[in-house]
């Protein structure tokens, strides 16, 4: 009778520790999942942050006309230098990395924004970078 016992008892014993794998691998992938879906959000949060000071930093760059230009009746022309350096002062603000170029009267400017990961550090993935462009033009108002 014991030894009957015994063998009834067998495979229980072979499957032992199989549960516990089991939730080792799921606790694991759902903590992945859980760190894409809140660094992913934080990424793209960071991206529209950038999209943003993209376009603030080409718009206050815009404003800079040359107003000695624009007086003599002129067209609205922009000072490059006074252009470039509005730009990159909003920039300076942001904590972020970026490029100004003036061409006509054109400015485009181009953020870089690289956002820490919290869950992805633990599968290596330490920031996420973000780079966008955005350009602001200079017109007359009629």
């Amino acid at each position: 009778m014991l030894a009957r016992w015994r063998a009834l008892r067998a495979p229980e014993r072979r499957e032992g520790g199989m549960v516990t794998a089991f939730t080792i691998v799921i606790v694991i992938a759902l903590m992945l999942f859980v760190g894409l879906a809140y660094d992913g959000g934080r990424a793209l949060d960071g991206r529209v942050k950038a999209l943003n000071e993209a376009q603030e930093a080409a718009r206050a760059g815009a404003q800079a006309l040359n107003l000695g230009a624009l007086r003599a009746g002129g067209a609205a022309v922009l000072d490059p230098e006074a252009a470039a350096s509005a730009a990159k002062a909003y920039l300076a603000g942001t904590g972020d990395t970026g490029t100004v170029d003036v061409a006509g009267t054109t400015v485009t400017v181009s953020v870089t924004h690289i956002q820490p990961t919290v869950f992805l550090g633990m599968a290596g993935v330490g920031a996420i970078t973000a780079h966008v462009t955005a350009s602001a033009k200079a017109e007359q108002g009629t």
